[in-house]
């Protein structure tokens, strides 16, 4: 099979191999080389008729196309999406199912972790370094005596100063503190301040109530006395949590309990064929279960946010939804920017053109049931079932509100090769192409690729990543987590002016 017809009423194909010219295409000979994943013409298009993919909108022909034509960047051009947006016309609920489980960490609050770490958060730039020390300190060595900690991580950033105390910035920031703080997969935390910053530590535990214990501390370089102080004090702090963490035990918890972020980076034309689409077919599996699929990257999703509103489960929902979708509209204006600026080159060279074919693709990552929750960049989701969360489509930021807000793994799909991993929640890496997967076997957990090259089912393929949720969650170690990515993967959204 030389090529991949999506939907009957699309005027493009997809190129499974490279294309010399002259291959002929449902009738028309490709006029150019088409590398793999681009797409070709079918049928003759006059400049600025709609170029469709996915029975969707992709762009419009920015000069005459003809068929057999490579149609890419250099004629077919963006437009903003202008479509009747329609609310819980599409609700596909799942049959409800019971009886998966995974071995989980039951903490006091009812919460479920599947990862069991001492955290070190900063409030601000200025005590990364000290945050650094604290858990450099904590060797391989030393963890061996605690067989049950996955480790002692610093989550540190480059923000915490500099910016306003009120305003989306600031409120964003403090969610993403908190929801660390209070993450199920983190049995113990050290917060750490310098003292004089705008984000501080005491407001954070005023409004969120957090009180120190045992195993919740924190501490600020200037009442301490300095640096050296503040690391010696910190390692003091953390390897009295170290007695007590090692005390947590897996034990087996529902599959309810799980709540996935849904990722994808490095796309290429095949993620919205095979990977997105079967971790879609994983989503519905778990929402079945009474698990939780957290969609994200509102960027990402622009062009295809109609499909998510005829998924809401009521109107408000779905209108949340697409206040996002204005804001981010606004957002890009005023920073002389344009939703369009994404996909990236590397996307681009993999065969996706415009944005509106980017989020048609990394939609499916969502699967087909009710749209139940819209939250705010790292709210806490709440809802059960699949929901969406705001972010950026950069993959760092956008996993840390995805964690902040309660996520407790992470799958990401890849068609490029992301060198990506997240800490405290495993990311399980899912191939989009075979090609890729056979040279990066080191980090990629899944070959969704071989739903083309040998023939394997959506279904087969979307079980089997929803099994390995289910194994990560129980302990399995990833690949990511293998060569151990996640240190440098905190990332929270700076919004706002930094003055």
């Amino acid at each position: 099979m030389e090529f991949i017809r999506l939907d009957p009423t699309d005027t493009v194909v997809t190129a499974t191999r490279a294309l010399q010219v002259g291959v002929t295409i449902e009738g028309a000979e490709t006029r150019a080389l088409i590398p793999s994943g681009h797409k070709i013409a079918t049928v003759d298009m006059a400049k600025g008729v709609p170029v469709c993919k996915y029975a969707q909108v992709i762009g419009y022909a920015a000069q005459d196309i003809a068929a057999g034509d490579h149609v890419h960047t250099h004629n077919v051009e963006f437009r903003a999406t202008d479509v009747e947006y329609e609310f819980g016309s599409n609700l596909r609920p799942v049959a409800e199912a019971t009886g998966d489980t995974f071995m989980g960490y039951r903490r006091e609050n009812g919460s479920v972790g599947t990862r069991n770490y001492i955290a070190i958060v900063t409030s601000v730039n200025c005590s990364a370094t000290a945050a650094r020390m604290i858990a450099a300190h904590f060797t391989r060595d030393i963890m061996a005596d605690y067989p049950n900690v996955d480790g002692v991580v610093a989550f540190v950033h480059g923000t915490g100063c500099g910016m306003a105390d009120s305003g989306d910035g600031f409120e964003a920031l403090q969610r993403v503190m908190w929801g660390y703080a209070r993450h199920p997969n983190h049995a113990g935390v050290l917060m750490v301040g310098l003292g004089c910053e705008m984000n501080q530590i005491d407001w954070l535990l005023d409004a969120w109530g957090l009180k120190q214990g045992p195993l919740f501390q924190t501490m600020n370089i200037q009442s301490v006395a300095g640096l050296r102080k503040t690391v010696e004090k910190g390692i003091e702090k953390v390897a009295a949590m170290l007695p007590l963490a090692d005390q947590a035990v897996r034990t087996q918890c529902p599959a309810s309990e799980l709540k996935v972020a849904l990722q994808c980076g490095g796309s290429d034309a095949w993620s919205g064929i095979t990977a997105n689409p079967a971790l879609g077919y994983a989503t519905d599996l778990l929402v079945a279960q009474g698990g939780t699929g957290v969609l994200a990257e509102t960027p990402e999703i622009y062009g295809a946010e109609h499909l998510l509103t005829a998924r809401a489960a009521d109107r408000e929902t779905g209108e949340r939804l697409l206040g996002l979708i204005h804001w981010w509209e606004d957002y890009t204006k005023r920073n002389n920017g344009s939703m369009d600026n994404n996909p990236s080159p590397g996307n681009k060279a993999g065969g996706l053109t415009t944005i509106l074919e980017k989020s048609l693709g990394a939609a499916a990552k969502g699967g087909t049931t009710p749209l139940t929750g819209v939250y705010k960049y790292a709210e806490v989701v709440r809802a059960r079932g699949f929901t969406f969360m705001d972010s950026p489509g950069y993959d760092p930021a956008s996993v840390t509100g995805q964690i902040a807000g309660g996520c407790n793994l992470v799958c990401f799909t890849t068609g490029r090769g992301s060198a990506f991993g997240s800490k405290p929640a495993p990311t399980i890496k899912v191939a989009t192409n075979t090609d890729m997967y056979t040279r990066m076997t080191e980090d990629m957990d899944v070959n969704a690729g071989a739903m083309l090259s040998d023939g394997v089912s959506l279904e087969e393929k979307g079980r089997e990543i929803y099994e390995m949720f289910l194994r990560v969650a129980s302990g399995e170690q990833t690949k990511s987590e293998a060569q151990g990515l996640g240190d440098y993967e905190f990332v929270p959204w700076q919004i706002g002016a930094v003055m």
